[in-house]
């Protein structure tokens, strides 16, 4: 792998702003008076048992940092979120779930950015977010470690107003996406893993869950290292008190990460990339932590139209029952054994 710093790569945060934007196409003409996602999956709680859970995605404004693998902008406005527009995503989207007759006991709330942005979400709509939210055990959140401060507080004061003990469990979701210190700072994430455990320490004192973020095949790590600094980032998560471990593959199609993929400084992975990530981080976490990995746009990742189905649903059956499950023979390769 070149050396980034040598290589061409912008240097500074400033600069590295300026080549992702310059990389990217045209973004998708979106509501933000309606969310543009809505997941209902279940997933495994703390004490064992499935929970379902609404995953919405919220329309709002774009998250100010620049980092060199996200694509979430896509989905994303320029302005600034209107006033009102969250709580109003929010009611639609419990809405939706009570028509279609699957209740659900958590939320996670992802507005493709920071919910303590106050641009991408007014704090003047807390109250109205958190009467939303009235009879979930459990929210979740999103926030880049900068962010966790006193608008945290506000939120949990909101929330302890509008519904007093029956508040629900908060858990904040945050990115670290890999603890090698190189590509951390490369990723223009603007933190160290030093801000990030002290972000995490901010929770763990107002008694809020942590979610970590670690992406599967980041750029900048060499594909010898993958695998090690993968173990080393779930341990960086664990120690920072996280519950839930979150691996996401790294998607191209930003602009950014194909320019990076022709400079040799990135290389997507592949559904095989995937599958022995999660039995790795699994085995390696057991007993301290969940591990989940995302299953969204799964089959982009995949070069078997055959296999890939029993492969996504047994990443789905290694989520909830947080073990390695036998790998799927896949008969379009004469009986291979894959994952």
């Amino acid at each position: 792998m070149p050396d980034a710093a040598t290589e061409g790569y912008p240097a500074t945060a400033s600069a590295r702003d300026r080549f992702v934007l310059a990389r990217r196409g045209p973004r998708t003409t979106r509501d933000p008076w309606q969310a543009h996602g809505l997941i209902v999956e279940d997933e495994r709680g703390a004490d064992g048992r499935p929970m379902s859970i609404a995953t919405v995605l919220l329309t709002g404004r774009e998250c100010p940092w620049r980092c060199t693998m996200c694509d979430l902008w896509l989905d994303t406005i320029e302005t600034d979120t209107p006033p009102g527009a969250i709580p109003t995503q929010i009611a639609g989207a419990r809405a939706t779930v009570r028509d279609g007759g699957t209740p659900v006991t958590g939320m996670k709330l992802y507005n493709a950015g920071s919910f303590f942005d106050p641009r991408a979400v007014p704090e003047g709509d807390y109250d109205d977010i958190a009467t939303a939210l009235i009879g979930l055990s459990h929210v979740v959140v999103e926030s880049h470690p900068a962010l966790v401060g006193p608008r945290l507080d506000r939120w949990l004061a909101a929330l302890a107003r509008q519904a007093g003990d029956a508040a629900p469990q908060l858990e904040v979701a945050m990115g670290l996406e890999t603890a090698h210190p190189q590509a951390l700072d490369r990723l223009n994430k603007r933190f160290t893993l030093a801000d990030f455990a002290a972000a995490a320490q901010a929770l763990a004192d107002r008694a809020v869950a942590l979610r970590v973020f670690l992406l599967i095949s980041p750029p900048f790590v060499a594909a010898a290292e993958q695998d090690e600094w993968l173990l080393r980032s779930v341990d960086a998560a664990l120690s920072c008190g996280a519950t839930v471990v979150s691996l996401v593959p790294t998607r191209p199609g930003n602009g950014t990460l194909e320019d990076l993929a022709h400079s040799g400084w990135f290389r997507a992975p592949n559904l095989d990339d995937i599958e022995r990530s999660v039995a790795m981080a699994l085995t390696h976490a057991a007993g301290r932590g969940r591990v989940f990995v995302d299953v969204w746009d799964l089959e982009r990742f995949a070069s078997c139209s055959h296999c890939f189905a029993a492969r996504r649903e047994r990443l789905v059956a290694m989520n909830l029952a947080q073990r390695v499950l036998p790998p799927v023979a896949c008969q379009d390769r004469h009986g291979e054994v894959v994952g």
